[in-house]
């Protein structure tokens, strides 16, 4: 049998072709642990409000490994010495970086797995794959931990101007169809530069990074804390929890092996051996689906009307305010919605909740973007701006809400 061609194109709608620079990259990319990525939503329940938004973490990966052997080639032609080795390494740890996403994405961090991020899984996910793969992973998992000596590959994975960010924010617009989210990738990249061993971008790229973070935060007003996907994620995850104590009842709740698995255990980060890792890289938002399929006939009350919810969008009201919501008014939905239905306070309390949302555009507290000047000094973003925006955007914002069923809002 013929050797197989392992350095593949791909077509991508947003940049044209994507090459896989590597057959360690292409055996990474067939492995059935990434190419599960191709049954989880980037953008959780966000197409119930943006139908276009069905595009995957699959899709996403490879756009960051995409953007990654860009900024490579720009970095190396600005005088950067980057290795082949430390080339295959930032294009396997940026792949890899989601690897761990569970079903649905964000939902599942508060209610499949108790305590753990995704980014702890995709680091489990990673370490057995360099056992499988005869430790050719070892650099790229260092570069991800931060244990590498050169600082600066960290921040093209993992900062506030990294590759996850330039494809999500390019890609999340594009399929979205909120414009504004549109960011020039190809500009930033272009301006990237490393001095003393931190990124940094060309005084010349300034307003394109201006842009970036104004684009970061409209598509997180508009869409990631958009009201109905946030309400629709809310229900997902008190679906889940609904189930989970359900069978804590022992009562029978008809789902997948592996769903049913991480339904009965409560698995904290202690727990993760290889056989739990192996159930969670079972899981996709198939799973979810199905389930809430047959839930939505459960004779439960909760569990059915929560399920139903979500398959028919008939999602409750969520309301934003400034000030948070006072203890007496959701108590006052909850007596009313109890009595409507005769179920408990508790029962209630499934559809009845409240909460915050926090978005900050740019984190001064982090590690800052900084801009290369003529000089060769360097300075933070928010500093060098004639901008006055950036301030602002620097601000956390913070919104109150409260979710309530639509039969209580006609009082």
């Amino acid at each position: 049998m013929g050797q197989i061609n392992k350095l593949k194109i791909l077509n991508d709608p947003i940049y044209g072709f994507i090459t896989i620079p590597d057959t360690l990259i292409y055996d990474l990319v067939q492995h059935p642990y990434f190419q599960r990525l191709r049954r989880i939503s980037q953008m959780g329940l966000s197409y119930l409000v943006y139908p276009g938004a069905h595009h995957t973490r699959f899709h996403h990966a490879l756009g960051c490994m995409h953007m990654m052997q860009k900024a490579i080639e720009t970095i190396r032609f600005k005088g950067t010495v980057i290795s082949k080795e430390e080339e295959i390494a930032l294009c396997t740890a940026i792949l890899l970086h989601d690897i761990g996403h569970g079903p649905f994405s964000h939902a599942m961090e508060h209610s499949i797995v108790e305590n753990i991020s995704h980014e702890s899984i995709s680091m489990l996910f990673m370490d057995k794959l360099n056992a499988e793969f005869d430790g050719k992973l070892t650099l790229a998992i260092q570069i991800f931990r931060g244990s590498y000596h050169r600082k600066f590959m960290l921040e093209l994975i993992s900062s506030q101007l990294d590759m996850d960010r330039m494809d999500y924010l390019k890609r999340d617009s594009f399929y979205t169809g909120v414009a504004e989210g549109n960011v020039n990738s190809d500009r930033l990249i272009q301006m990237m530069i490393v001095v003393d061993d931190k990124l940094a971008i060309e005084e010349k790229g300034i307003y394109s990074v201006e842009k970036f973070l104004m684009a970061r935060r409209l598509m997180y007003w508009q869409a990631y804390l958009h009201k109905t996907s946030l309400a629709a994620e809310l229900i997902l995850t008190k679906t889940l929890k609904r189930a989970k104590e359900l069978i804590h009842k022992g009562i029978d709740i008809d789902c997948s092996a592996p769903l049913k698995f991480f339904m009965e255990h409560k698995i904290e980060p202690a727990d993760f051996n290889d056989e739990v890792l192996e159930l969670f890289s079972r899981l996709d938002d198939t799973d979810i689906v199905s389930a809430l399929k047959a839930w939505q006939y459960h004779s439960d009350f909760v569990l059915s009307s929560l399920s139903r919810m979500i398959i028919n969008r008939d999602l409750p009201k969520i309301k934003f305010g400034e000030e948070k919501f006072s203890k007496e008014e959701m108590e006052a939905y909850i007596r009313d919605f109890s009595a409507r239905n005769g179920i408990t306070a508790h029962e209630s309390g499934y559809f009845v909740f409240k909460g915050r949302i926090r978005n900050q555009a740019y984190d001064k507290e982090a590690a800052p973007i900084r801009i290369y000047k003529k000089d060769k000094s360097i300075e933070d973003v928010v500093e060098a701006s004639d901008h006055l925006n950036l301030k602002a955007l620097s601000k956390p914002v913070t919104k109150y809400y409260i979710c309530f069923p639509k039969v209580l809002v006609e009082n």
